[in-house]
């Protein structure tokens, strides 16, 4: 069963890469996004162009399909779709939005985990994210959302045709975008609140939210996103509870697959694309073949069909 994955970080990977050519093709792969991750707090713009000129390079190198829109895709081959992870890239300037779109990205999300002119993230401990030792991934954002300036990118967003991502995003910014957002948008890479609470997890509102937009919601493979079990069969066993609870709260038409592969340490039950197939064929088992089909590909793919014109 081929498949799509909203998000990875291989094109910042320091280290051996969870993401390669060879593993894409083993498990399976038919459309990888790319995202150009944006961790610096100056310079965000410029890293971001940098980093598409890095996407260019490997599709070049590796093989890949580079596609902006859903009639490029190949069967034949692995397809490469470039995104942005951190709004701030665009550093408050819709004509930096517009140049992003311009050099092929067709997605990004709105914040990562420090505030930006876009919006607000779910975590509060934005300064000492990296600092402390033990963070508490429960705390959360309660009440801030899009910027006004937000609002004004979503809507430039969903004139261009670039997919709205909502992930890392606090629960104040979903219903933002739910309330001004004319096109599906997305969760790229998160899970679900009610089987783990943590922050970084939708509520089941939030869910609903994407699922009524047409969007989907790409299910995040970060074990400390999961469950407490670290271990590979408590951790398969999360990732398949994280995607019934999905279904069950927005419907067999939001659930798909956004790994999160490179911007994760390895997860022991899904350690990279080449073990796929077993997830794929455990969601059959559990949720239907019709649904983990939808999981795999067809849910995204209505979102990018629609959306990126």
């Amino acid at each position: 069963m081929k498949y799509c994955d909203l998000h990875c970080d291989a094109l910042t990977a320091e280290g051996e890469a969870q993401v390669t050519r060879a593993r894409l093709a083993e498990g399976g792969c038919l459309l990888q996004c790319f995202a150009a991750f944006v961790s610096e707090r100056e310079g965000r713009f410029r890293s971001a162009l940098s980093l598409a000129d890095k996407f260019d390079a490997l599709c070049k190198s590796e093989g890949y399909n580079r596609v902006c829109r859903a009639s490029e895709l190949r069967e034949d081959a692995v397809n490469a779709l470039l995104t942005v992870e951190e709004g701030g890239a665009i550093e408050g300037d819709l004509s930096k939005l517009r140049a992003l779109y311009a050099r092929g990205v067709r997605m990004m999300t709105l914040t990562w985990n420090y505030p930006n002119e876009i919006g607000y993230p779910c975590f509060p401990f934005y300064d000492s994210f990296f600092t402390d030792p033990s963070p508490d991934f429960t705390a959360r954002e309660e009440t801030r959302g899009l910027t006004a300036f937000g609002r004004e990118a979503v809507e430039e967003m969903n004139a261009l045709g670039m997919i709205v991502d909502i992930s890392h995003g606090s629960d104040r910014l979903v219903r933002d975008v739910a309330e001004c957002s004319r096109a599906p948008f997305v969760a790229s890479h998160s899970g679900a609140r009610s089987v783990y609470d943590c922050a970084r997890n939708l509520t089941d509102e939030g869910i609903r939210l994407i699922a009524d937009s047409g969007g989907a919601v790409g299910l995040d493979f970060c074990a400390d996103f999961l469950s407490d079990d670290k271990g590979a069969e408590g951790q398969f066993a999360a990732i398949v509870a994280h995607a019934r609870a999905i279904v069950a709260a927005g419907g067999e038409d939001v659930l798909a697959i956004g790994s999160d592969f490179d911007g994760i340490p390895e997860n022991p039950a899904v350690k990279n694309p080449a073990h796929l197939p077993r997830l794929l064929e455990a969601l059959a088992d559990e949720l239907t073949p019709r649904v983990a089909e939808k999981c795999a590909r067809s849910n995204f793919l209505r979102v990018f069909r629609e959306v990126c014109k």
